[in-house]
């Protein structure tokens, strides 16, 4: 099938996002590296083929209540004036197979869990009776299988119990020790390369000089990463030369399943970005420009299947652009299709303005006032990353749109 590619005179034409995504995830390989892994290593990891039952669970038919195993038929017609008199002949000890087996009139005392005796085919529930003696008298009829778990009720063998392209929950773990599965085959966590540029950019620990500024990219989008299920090996920080950048990238795209180059603020910076990706392998750049604010001069790329991402420096842009294509990516490698975000409706507490043409997404804060959630936009530039803190999520403004209201009811997408 051949790769989706945008004309190389055309990469400089602003491409909306969902086209963007669509041009991305149509060149990215389908095939990913696959690994075993220990059961209580498995939690969120997708399964790479299907799970099937190596044993019927239960593997012997047990009690679900603490009473007496009986012959259904002892108790028929039994009521609180006529009860049935049956024998006690004995307990079921938990966690062992029972040595005796009924007779008609027997009854053998047995707890939840506990495996059922030869001979019977019910359970009287213990409220249901009263001793005397060393016998029982049973108040309330009970039909056969009343009272218990059958073999294989819960999962019959050879039965598939996960499919292929799972994401494994607790449960799901839960389930495969019931099984005696202690280790699972799943899709390796794809690896994400994060390579920051600038001249300008020192490392968080490092005091800036006039002039400079700390890496505030590497951090964020190593955590959105791991959140997302990706492994993250930082790079760290390159300078604004043509060479270093390439070594980096060529290291970068070597080592991982997927690259991002955070390019600095200055256009020569971008330009280097771009000539450095188109390098990197084929079909090299889909897409030079993405019609959204922030995140504009986003750059989308393929080398040899592994996507490369050119993120602006400006931390809200790096964010908003590495939510909408870095973060479904991921997804994409670890044979899932990312999850619908959680959103929120509320009323916006003032205009946002915006241009047709354009997606603008907006941080937003919530808060409650006389019953209703009220979304408030928290305005600011796209380098300055506590408009992000101080919000709750972001709204987005449709392309086909001049701007939203106050007063509009809107969509809250949740951090």
């Amino acid at each position: 099938m051949p790769r989706s590619v945008l004309n190389k005179t055309e990469l400089f034409t602003l491409v909306p996002p969902s086209e963007a995504w669509r041009i991305l995830s149509s060149n990215l390989d389908a095939t990913t590296r696959r690994e075993m892994v220990p059961l209580a290593r498995a939690l969120d990891r997708v399964t790479v083929k299907n799970i099937e039952a190596p044993d019927n669970l239960p593997s012997f038919v047990r009690s679900t209540m603490d009473g007496y195993a009986v012959r259904a038929s002892d108790t028929y017609g039994a009521s609180e004036g006529l009860p049935a008199l049956l024998r006690v002949v004995g307990e079921v000890p938990m966690g062992q197979a029972p040595e005796l087996s009924l007779s008609p009139g027997d009854a053998v005392l047995v707890h939840t869990g506990g495996m059922l005796p030869q001979g019977a085919d019910a359970v009287v529930m213990i409220e249901n009776t009263q001793m005397v003696g060393d016998d029982i008298e049973v108040f309330r009829p009970v039909a056969p299988g009343e009272n218990l778990v059958q073999i294989g009720e819960d999962v019959h063998l050879g039965e598939e119990i996960l499919p292929s392209g799972h994401l494994l929950r607790p449960q799901d773990l839960g389930a495969l020790a019931g099984m005696g599965v202690v280790e699972v085959e799943v899709t390796a966590r794809p690896r994400v390369a994060i390579l920051a540029t600038g001249d300008e950019v020192v490392p968080p620990s490092t005091r800036p000089a006039p002039g400079q500024i700390r890496d505030i990219n590497t951090t964020v989008l190593c955590a959105l990463v791991e959140r997302a299920g990706g492994e993250a090996l930082p790079l760290g920080i390159a300078t604004d030369a043509y060479q270093a950048v390439l070594d980096a990238a060529q290291h970068g795209v070597k080592i991982a399943d997927a690259l991002v180059i955070i390019a600095g603020s200055s256009v020569s910076t971008r330009d280097i970005t771009a000539q450095v990706i188109d390098q990197l392998g084929e079909p090299g750049l889909l897409v030079h420009g993405v019609a959204m604010r922030p995140g504009k001069p986003t750059i989308l790329a393929v080398a040899d299947g592994k996507p490369v991402l050119g993120l602006p420096g400006n931390p809200v842009s790096a964010l908003v652009a590495a939510k909408l294509f870095l973060v479904p990516a991921i997804y994409r490698m670890a044979g899932l299709d990312a999850p619908r975000p959680s959103t929120v409706t509320a009323r916006l507490s003032q205009n946002i303005p915006s241009a047709p043409g354009r997606e603008d997404y907006v941080p937003v804060r919530l808060v409650e006032r006389d019953g209703e959630t009220w979304g408030e936009p928290v305005f600011g530039k796209s380098n300055l990353i506590f408009t992000t803190v101080r919000a709750d999520g972001w709204v987005r403004v449709p392309l086909d749109l001049g701007g939203l209201l106050a007063g509009d009811k809107v969509t809250v997408i949740l951090w």
